[in-house]
């Protein structure tokens, strides 16, 4: 296999024609990369296929925390994580002006490109990365053939299409995507500092939309290596002209969506380019087939807002890589008796569904102006409210009754 960590062009083929690989990964963006790593780590034969050596500096996962921190120490990234990522374990959650309540535990922030990187880098050989462009897959029940751009070819047992919302090699295939629904949010990314160049008075800040009107569900302020960076998440057509605003005077406009936010965060400026996303939510259909599965994005897409579509990759990525993959592997044949097994796994539907699930939440919470919605948004930040205060009297307390309701 080749790999070339300085260009983006596809490499030419020289002594080899064909590699032959246990298991082909097409994309190599979070998904493909991590799947590569916890295969090639496991010894099998992985060939990982990007258009580019370098990651692209994308507006995409810029955070992680929670639940996922125990998936990717489960899967062996945690210290890699720890050593790419800037750490912090507070974050102050604000709405009108007024603090809501902490959030506690650890949690890193990272540019997507580092992200990323950190993952191809656990790759026990470079040369698992082929910087090439996969033109066609022809599948079948036992090897499948994979044609690159470059005139190489990948013959292969079993293929991993990582490749997001790309959906170019998978319309080949017979792959068909159906949308849910069409532009259902939409993101902002840009990094911040004080004009002052003094830090902020937090480590971590989380601001809510005050008026259903706005669309706006919260903006996220979180460390990265480049400053503090912010994710806004609204629920808003992206044709409306506050788009624009947000995109060439995001200041003033973040401000005037959120205008309890500058108590907090005092005389600020962008200090990059103002990157954003729109964000259908969808499924594709037609994916059971021999000798391919589809992980990540390539298969259901999230809204950006709930903030689980890390959690759903790396339900697939361990799922897949340490259940799935080497037990197919173990005995002859591909067929789709054995991939239809990694869709049906229990795990993995409850965090699609999870996943489907508060995406519509995020959006009722934030854009519903009915009585009921109206009531539940009011009773949703006053019991975290009365929760926090309580917790600041009685310190502790909230920690001692979810460990005994877990026990």
């Amino acid at each position: 296999m080749t790999a070339d960590s300085t260009v983006t062009e596809p490499n030419a083929a020289k002594d080899i024609s064909t590699i032959a690989a246990d298991i082909a990964i097409v994309g190599g963006g979070l998904a493909g990369s991590l799947a590569a790593s916890v295969l090639a780590r496991a010894g099998h034969r992985v060939a990982l296929v990007d258009k580019r050596a370098v990651p692209v500096d994308e507006f995409r996962v810029e955070k992680i925390g929670g639940h996922q921190l125990e998936i990717f120490r489960r899967l062996g990234f945690i210290d890699a994580l720890a050593k790419a990522g800037s750490p912090y374990d507070r974050v102050l959650n604000v709405r009108e002006g007024k603090v809501v309540d902490v959030s506690v535990g650890q949690a890193y922030g990272l540019p997507y490109a580092d992200l990323v990187a950190m993952a191809r880098g656990q790759l026990p050989d470079p040369s698992t990365l082929i910087v090439d462009d996969v033109t066609a897959i022809t599948a079948s029940d036992d090897i499948q053939h994979l044609e690159l751009a470059s005139g190489l070819r990948i013959d292969a047992r079993l293929v991993v299409l990582a490749t997001g919302m790309a959906g170019a090699l998978g319309y080949k295939l017979g792959i068909r995507r159906r949308v849910l629904a069409e532009r259902h949010s939409v993101s902002f990314g840009f990094t911040i500092a004080r004009r002052d160049g003094a830090p902020f008075d937090f480590d971590a800040l989380t601001c809510y939309g005050e008026r259903t009107a706005d669309g706006v569900d919260y903006l996220s302020l979180f460390p990265v290596r480049t400053g503090m960076r912010a994710n806004l998440f609204m629920f808003r057509d992206p044709t409306d002209p506050v788009m624009r605003e947000l995109r060439r005077d995001t200041e003033a406009t973040v401000l005037r969506l959120l205008p309890g936010l500058q108590n907090f965060l005092g005389d600020f400026h962008v200090t990059d380019r103002v990157q954003n996303w729109v964000m259908d939510l969808s499924v594709v259909e037609g994916h059971l087939q021999p000798g391919i599965v589809l992980i990540g994005d390539a298969f259901q897409t999230n809204c950006p807002a709930a903030g689980t579509g890390v959690a759903r990759l790396l339900v697939d990525v361990e799922r897949l890589c340490t259940e799935y993959a080497p037990r197919w592997l173990a005995t002859a044949g591909m067929g789709t008796e054995k991939i239809s097994q990694f869709y049906a796994d229990p795990d993995k539907i409850a965090a699609d569904q999870q996943s489907l699930k508060m995406a519509r939440f995020r959006q009722a919470l934030t854009s519903r102006n009915d009585i009921s919605w109206d009531v539940r948004r009011r009773l949703h930040f006053l019991r975290r409210s009365i929760t926090h205060r309580v917790d600041q009297m009685r310190s502790g307390w909230l920690a001692q009754v979810r460990s005994a309701l877990r026990a």
